[in-house]
């Protein structure tokens, strides 16, 4: 699969580069990045360079679909469609500190999620979003994108650092009207 560029009002989605290995590097030292996410922790400038390859060996490979997020020409974040296969995803995301606040999260995530369904992109029938019960900032980006809750996953979801946390999975489909969710107490 070749990798493909996506764009929205105020944001670029491209292939991370070499270019980007600083950015990413210090973005990943935010303490919520490390907590919520699976980057290594502690995160050295040798995880950016690797992760930088990797994403053009998993979009090569068509098993995940990786983005720079970038807004005003800088990196933001980063975005992706991870374990693609048999019609399904799974979305993932984390946002640098300095762009959190603006919506361009969930301005990204739209964007993807469209091509993941769209015959032209994946042609995906569902798309997983799963995270840290303590991470209510990812919870409502999925409630905006129209995520249906699915449930509660006790100690499955592992960090950089090898911490277990009890995690929320909530799904879409393809034929979901992506109206945003009320999701009840998940606590």
């Amino acid at each position: 699969m070749q990798p493909v560029t996506l764009r929205t009002a105020r944001l670029e989605l491209s292939l991370p580069t070499g270019d980007d290995i600083d950015a990413i590097f210090a973005a990943c030292q935010d303490e919520l990045i490390q907590r919520f996410t699976t980057v290594p922790s502690p995160y050295e400038r040798t995880h950016a360079e690797g992760f930088v390859v990797k994403a053009a060996t998993w979009w090569d490979a068509g098993t995940e679909a990786t983005w720079a997020l970038r807004a005003d020409g800088a990196l933001a974040g980063m975005i992706g469609l991870h374990r693609v296969a048999a019609g399904s995803a799974e979305l993932g995301y984390w946002l640098a500190p300095v762009a959190r606040g603006r919506g361009l999260i969930v301005e990204a995530a739209r964007a993807v999620v469209d091509w993941g369904f769209s015959p032209d992109g994946l042609g995906l029938e569902r798309i997983e979003w799963r995270a840290v019960v303590e991470n209510p900032a990812s919870h409502r980006v999925a409630q905006r994108l129209g995520f249906r809750y699915e449930g509660r996953l006790r100690s499955a979801l592992v960090n950089g650092a090898g911490v277990r946390n009890d995690g929320l999975i909530a799904g879409l489909l393809t034929t979901d009207d992506r109206a945003p969710q009320e999701w009840r107490a998940l606590v």
